[in-house]
Formats: structure tokens, sequence, C-alpha cells
């Protein structure tokens, strides 16, 4: 089973009874995705250092999608922490809830700086990114 994260509005994630969606799949055509934590809190530091909306990682197993995922490069480049070459699972549409294995919130630092996950959800932290068994 692989495992993927995604970063989302808490609020998107508690409010809605359907799939998660996000803006990108109407703009781009995929949602984005994260093969894996550290991925991840880079891309937190780069594009929400600054919100204020409470936001929630979900981890989601690949294998109940229903929807293609492509590993694809990040455009222009990767945010800063992230190795150049390093691909992005894209995800070619919404989110199944039935998909949505476990959920985490960000850690932050004293300086505001994202420094991890907290599992929830019943999650356990020692087979995969983050993973309910």
């Amino acid at each position: 089973m692989a495992e993927l994260l995604h970063l989302t509005e808490l609020e998107r994630w508690r409010d809605g009874d359907g799939d998660v969606t996000a803006a990108s799949l109407a703009t781009e055509g995929f949602v984005h995705a994260s093969p894996d934590e550290a991925t991840l809190l880079a891309v937190a530091g780069r594009f929400y250092a600054d919100t204020a909306a409470d936001l929630v990682v979900l981890v989601i197993d690949a294998d109940l999608l229903g929807a293609e995922v492509r590993w694809e490069a990040a455009a222009p480049s990767p945010p800063p922490g992230v190795p150049a070459g390093t691909l992005f699972p894209h995800i070619y549409g919404p989110i199944p809830r039935a998909a949505v294995i476990g959920t985490a919130t960000l850690r932050r630092g004293p300086d505001g700086v994202y420094t991890g996950l907290e599992p929830v959800d019943g999650a356990r932290r020692d087979d995969g990114p983050l993973s309910r068994r």
C-alpha cells in the first residue's frame, strides 16, 4: 500500500461529506500531494507559512483512490529543502473519504517553522508516514 499525504484546510475536511477536492483540480487538473513527511513540511513552509487557517494532513491509501496518480516533477521547481528531481504524486481526480486512512496536524517550532506531524484519529507512526490500522 502506497501512502500519500495531502495538506488541506481543516474546515474543508470537517465540513465536507463527499469527496475531498482542491482548487488545483479545476485549475491544474489534479490534486497536489506529497510522498513523505519531509517533503510535505517543505511544501507547508513554502506555501502555508503565513496562513491563518487551521490545516490538516490527510494520509491517503493510493490503492483506494479510484483516480490516476502520476509522479511528476514540481513546476517550476521544488520548494526549498526538497532535492531537485523529486517527484510529487499528483492525483487526477477527487479524493474519496474512504481513501483517507488517517489524519495529522502540523507541529510548529517557536520560530513558526513547521517541524513535524502529530497523528490524530488513532494514527500510528511506526508503519509508513502515518498509518492507521
